[in-house]
């Protein structure tokens, strides 16, 4: 009678802890990390469909790529979105973060910006450009200008070129190294520079009057991080699912997103989607398909355009 009566006690209490930690779970939001503009924008709308599920978060917005991940790692975020893949793999490297991706979201084209020419074309000998100081982002806008004609790389330096990694530059152009966050303010002073979107919508530059733009080739798939040990938790996948759901589609699709902020390669609005272990490439054109592969690893080339392939998963490599 007395073993029966502690177990019954001993049961009631354990059910009694873990229904106060689910509370518990439910009554603390979750912050997620966002940088200001369309990221912050696109994760309103995440927010509003969590919340239909039980789900409380809180958006807590940065103003520069470098605090998010490391909020992140030091426990005072549980997930951000606002990195492209090769910007978190170099973060991860560097830094020793044990953080992964668990969902792909959008791609924007970083764009070229300028106050004193109307295309890269019109640059003069010796003209100053600024490009973001992390190693990424700068390799990125090396891409570009390499793409364009106007320098060539080192074949090895790949998706991490520095202005060190230029072999070849007729105009004799000098990149100037900035914080990423800072780019916009320096178009006085520069013949042009290199700005990523959220930043240009923030300052107030529109995607369209970029005078260069990223090729449809291009991996900067941005992606949806957490910490490796949370990333099985089950908040993680309404997370994700509420990201991918045809209501966030929509938004990021609706004509007016496209005009502002959202505007894809060739005019189209891009949205990479992962669910179980898939991806679908929704209203991608087929020339993002190379993309696509250069990003996953794996071959695309037959998917259609509201077809789905399944891949492996990000957080695997």
């Amino acid at each position: 009678m007395y073993k029966r009566t502690f177990l019954h006690s001993t049961l009631s209490l354990a059910l009694l802890a873990a229904l106060s930690g689910s509370v518990w779970a439910q009554d603390k939001p979750l912050k997620i990390g966002v940088t200001a503009g369309p990221h912050a924008q696109i994760f309103e709308q995440v927010k509003k469909i969590v919340e239909k599920d039980g789900l409380k978060i809180q958006i807590v917005e940065f103003s520069d790529y470098v605090q998010p991940n490391a909020a992140l790692a030091a426990g005072d975020l549980d997930a951000n979105s606002y990195q492209h893949k090769p910007y978190l793999d170099q973060q991860v490297k560097d830094r020793g973060y044990k953080i992964v991706p668990v969902g792909y979201t959008v791609n924007f084209p970083i764009g070229i910006y300028s106050k004193k020419v109307k295309s890269l074309a019109d640059l003069k000998e010796g003209a100053r450009v600024g490009i973001p100081n992390d190693p990424t982002n700068g390799g990125r806008v090396l891409l570009v200008f390499q793409d364009k004609g106007l320098v060539k790389l080192r074949p090895e330096a790949g998706l991490k070129a520095t202005p060190l990694d230029v072999v070849d530059n007729p105009k004799k152009i000098k990149f100037v190294e900035v914080d990423a966050a800072q780019l916009a303010r320096t178009l006085d002073d520069l013949d042009a520079s290199a700005v990523n979107t959220n930043y240009a919508l923030s300052a107030g530059l529109n995607p369209k009057d970029a005078i260069a733009q990223e090729s449809a080739k291009s991996p900067y798939v941005n992606v949806l991080a957490v910490r490796d040990q949370d990333k099985d938790k089950p908040w993680v996948a309404k997370l994700v699912a509420a990201y991918h759901s045809d209501e966030v589609r929509k938004y990021i699709q609706r004509p007016s997103s496209r005009a502002r902020c959202w505007r894809g390669f060739e005019g189209r609005s891009i949205f990479y989607i992962k669910k179980a272990s898939c991806v679908n490439y929704t209203y991608a054109s087929s020339s993002l398909f190379d993309s696509v592969q250069a990003v996953m690893g794996k071959p695309v080339s037959n998917v259609s355009r509201t077809s789905s392939r399944c891949l492996s998963s990000p957080a695997s490599r």
